[in-house]
């Protein structure tokens, strides 16, 4: 690893949530935050500025989703929708993880989609196309066998205006903070959750949840 002021943060995150990636990886999820520092002071891309929080924030916040992805059968050489990926989150830490992994990172604000061409051009990351586009017009040429979202929308709001966009025995991810009961009774009856796991991000002291769910035969 080069002397970045952050690499010792990201190693130690990386070794406390068992992930371990090559030096060059981690060299360009450092230089992506660094771009996000630089993008923010005029687009203001995220509230979360301290270079440590960042990390912790949005690094590992997104990382500690690569294991539950792990798991599902094809992975990594999957299709991977992001919706409503904001600065590009999870999608661009996942994509940068798991090369293997065709993501496409979705969102509708311009200036948010600007920054993720940028990152995907300065970082010549292949595996990522971006989409400016609500989630409701995206028209991609083939269906995703994931599609994931942090923060984006309640849960029955996420699995209806992707369900088009979903391949057949596809999944989804949903990234959560504290799990809410009617949040989860409202899901449509066309969904089935097939699972809720608690997801532990070093540094911070807040509950998260992946919400792993697809649709009923």
């Amino acid at each position: 690893m080069s002397a970045h002021p952050l690499a010792v943060a990201l190693e130690r995150g990386l070794r406390s949530i068992k992930l371990e990636l090559p030096a060059e990886a981690q060299a360009q999820l450092l230089r992506y935050l660094d771009e996000m520092s630089r993008w923010n002071s005029a687009y203001n891309l995220t509230a979360i500025r301290a270079p440590g929080d960042m990390v912790i924030r949005h690094l590992l916040d997104s990382l500690v989703l690569l294991p539950v992805l792990q798991a599902l059968a094809g992975f990594p050489q999957l299709r991977l929708l992001d919706v409503g990926a904001g600065a590009g989150l999870p999608g661009i830490p996942l994509a940068i993880a798991a090369p293997q992994l065709a993501v496409t990172v979705l969102d509708s604000n311009g200036k948010k989609a600007r920054f993720m061409r940028h990152v995907q051009r300065t970082l010549a990351l292949a595996n990522v196309e971006v989409a400016e586009a609500r989630v409701e017009a995206h028209a991609p040429a083939a269906p995703y066998e994931l599609i994931v979202s942090r923060a984006f929308a309640s849960l029955a709001d996420f699995f209806t205006a992707s369900r088009s966009l979903l391949a057949a025995g596809g999944v989804w991810v949903a990234m959560k903070g504290k799990l809410d009961a009617a949040e989860l009774a409202a899901v449509p009856a066309a969904v089935d959750i097939r699972e809720t796991r608690r997801l532990r991000v070093p540094g911070l002291d807040e509950e998260r949840h992946a919400v792993v769910a697809h649709l009923k035969p």
